[in-house]
């Protein structure tokens, strides 16, 4: 794969192309358009055509990190007609936008291009929903490492466009290749509780033969599977002492740990993974000095949790990600007619909204 990532980072191209997407040829037959798109193609070349029309593309929140729009130019590219005679404007991924604020405008026949609105509307939506949930885990954070681990959450077929959104927010981390496919990042990770169970429910069994298989590799010890957290990462810390990493904590939010037994637990909320015993656990680890031992967290982690993580000083050196961030309802796009010829022609209420962050696209 060509990495037009490396690229466009280092200026030598200005956008990403069909070469790293790769889409589903059927895109262009019409498979995943909206059947009265491709009814208004058919009428208006038979009866109204070679008008010139502008449509531009918009959505309604502040604070929306934007993201797809690479992809949606290349699609125009690939699947539009006489696209050297459309005058296009856009936005770049990773731009801040607001609501109302238009991201794509492109002028041209409608005939020509006017069939791919729903599928840009759908690209802009995902990707920029995707992103913008990343960007705001990643700031909650405080600089810490976010670990996308949105390999589980959605159809698998979603997670080479999910790992490109969250690199466009500044996530390198991710659970696998597909995520990184884009930008050409590997997936990372050590141990699942599978691993654990099938050594009978020994954790230092387990890691005795992840090592063993890849010895090379740092090593996380995944701490929970007993619900016993405190208890299993001193055991896997005294075996292993600098060969350990990190310990992970997985703890189900219905599930109070062996650590909480006979504590009094009324001012909080043990369940979890609860700041309590993250600040137990480490300081357990330093007691018998492992502070070198990092603490990765992860299970049910939004922006707000990481943020009273933050805020409290947890000490959390790694936050794990994942359902957070495929949430595809942060944000929803809208492609519009605004001009016929020239002139303001649009729905009512709708109208073409002048921009000038928007840049001239020239393709290739």
């Amino acid at each position: 794969m060509i990495d037009e990532v490396k690229l466009k980072e280092c200026g030598k191209i200005s956008r990403l192309s069909n070469k790293t997407f790769k889409f589903d040829e059927r895109i262009g037959h019409g498979f995943y358009t909206a059947e009265y798109f491709k009814k208004v193609r058919n009428i208006i070349t038979k009866h109204q055509p070679n008008q010139t029309v502008t449509m531009q593309w918009f959505e309604r929140k502040d604070n929306i990190m934007l993201c797809g729009i690479d992809e949606a130019l290349a699609m125009i590219k690939e699947y539009g007609v006489d696209t050297h005679e459309l005058e296009i404007f856009a936005l770049d991924d990773g731009d801040m936008i607001s609501a109302y604020e238009p991201v794509l405008k492109v002028s041209g026949k409608y005939e020509n291009f006017g069939y791919l609105e729903n599928v840009i509307d759908a690209v802009l939506a995902r990707r920029s929903s995707v992103a913008t949930n990343a960007f705001r885990a990643k700031k909650a954070c405080q600089g810490k490492t976010i670990f996308c681990m949105a390999d589980r959450q959605d159809d698998i077929v979603t997670q080479m466009g999910d790992g490109y959104a969250c690199y466009v927010a500044g996530i390198r981390l991710v659970a696998t290749d597909a995520l990184g496919a884009w930008w050409g990042a590997k997936g990372q990770g050590t141990m699942p509780h599978a691993l654990i169970q099938m050594c009978g429910g020994d954790v230092i069994r387990a890691c005795e033969i992840y090592h063993d298989t890849y010895p090379d590799e740092p090593m996380t010890a995944l701490v929970d599977y007993n619900n016993d957290v405190v208890t299993d990462a001193l055991r896997v810390a005294r075996v292993f002492g600098d060969k350990l990493s990190a310990v992970r904590v997985d703890t189900s939010a219905n599930l109070i740990d062996k650590y909480f037994i006979g504590k009094d637990i009324n001012g909080f909320d043990a369940h979890g993974v609860c700041k309590e015993l993250i600040f137990a656990l480490r300081d357990a680890l330093d007691r018998e000095n492992f502070s070198h031992v990092k603490i990765v967290v992860s299970s049910g982690f939004t922006p707000e949790k990481i943020q009273i993580f933050e805020s409290l000083k947890v000490p959390v050196d790694v936050y794990g990600v994942g359902s957070f961030i495929t949430r595809n309802d942060t944000v929803g796009f809208t492609g519009d007619l605004v001009e016929l010829n020239g002139k303001p022609q649009a729905k009512y209420g709708r109208k073409n909204i002048s921009s000038n962050r928007l840049k001239k696209v020239i393709f290739d």
